[in-house]
């Protein structure tokens, strides 16, 4: 008799807050017969849900190989099996070399999105990213350490656009940020660094270019944080509040007539 098989589902946690969970990957969860989950960035909390007899494997301390082998065993004895990463598994979450094993077993696997740190982010500040005559580009990076980054892709080049920047996996070497993104950005310049956003610990610090590095060494932060950027991050303080022309009874698209065109 054969036995029928799932395919294994990348999902993501979300940044930390259990609920920021999507609803089909809530679903995956409490389905799920085998998680193997970053416990290391990931609520334990989301876990509480699993049905009964569910099998829960830490992959922390696992190399690449290991975790490949929870997850085939998972999808040859029958089992569904989910994968469960921090924030959105597109994001620096190594997925796509845990794909291609999957792939190379033909074993397939399906993939649920998450919400990143950078959105939730913006959630706890009640700040759009995209104002207009401000920024209208986000750009989403890291430093280089142990994983290279391109050298077209350095902090300095990417500050030279002066586009709302989010920064991540690099917080525990501020000053060497700072100095970089002074490349493109004048040290007025707008900084908020989010210490696990979405967690009951959260620790949000505002300051400058100018002044961020001293805050964020003060606070002790040095690790699981997200660096932002950009005069969005300044918004409230302008005089002059922008908007966009969505809503501008002025402006006219498929579903209303402007009152300047009538």
């Amino acid at each position: 008799m054969s036995v029928h098989r799932f395919p294994v589902s990348f999902v993501g946690a979300g940044p930390g807050d259990p609920e920021l969970i999507t609803v089909k990957g809530s679903r995956l969860l409490r389905e799920a017969d085998r998680i193997v989950y970053a416990g290391s960035l990931v609520p334990v909390a989301l876990l509480e849900g699993r049905k009964p007899g569910a099998e829960v494997h830490d992959s922390a301390g696992l190399a690449l190989e290991e975790t490949h082998r929870l997850l085939r065993d998972g999808y040859a004895a029958g089992m569904r099996v989910v994968r469960l990463h921090t924030g959105d598994p597109s994001l620096y979450g190594a997925i796509q070399e845990q794909m291609d094993l999957l792939d190379r077993d033909a074993i397939p696997c399906e993939v649920v999105p998450g919400v990143s740190a950078v959105f939730a982010t913006a959630a706890a500040l009640r700040q759009e990213l995209t104002l207009p005559d401000i920024s209208q580009t986000l750009i989403l990076t890291r430093m280089a350490g142990r994983t290279p980054v391109p050298e077209a892709e350095s902090l300095e080049s990417l500050a030279s656009h002066g586009a709302t920047l989010a920064v991540y996996l690099s917080v525990q070497r501020m000053e060497e940020v700072v100095s970089r993104l002074s490349a493109g950005y004048p040290p007025h310049t707008p900084v908020v660094v989010a210490y696990r956003v979405g967690w009951p610990d959260q620790v949000i610090v505002r300051g400058t270019l100018e002044s961020i590095a001293g805050q964020v060494r003060a606070s002790g932060i040095r690790r699981q944080a997200i660096i932002m950027i950009g005069d969005v991050l300044g918004a409230r303080d302008r005089d002059r509040k922008t908007r966009s022309r969505l809503y501008d009874e002025t402006f006219s698209h498929g579903f209303r007539n402007g009152s300047a065109d009538t």
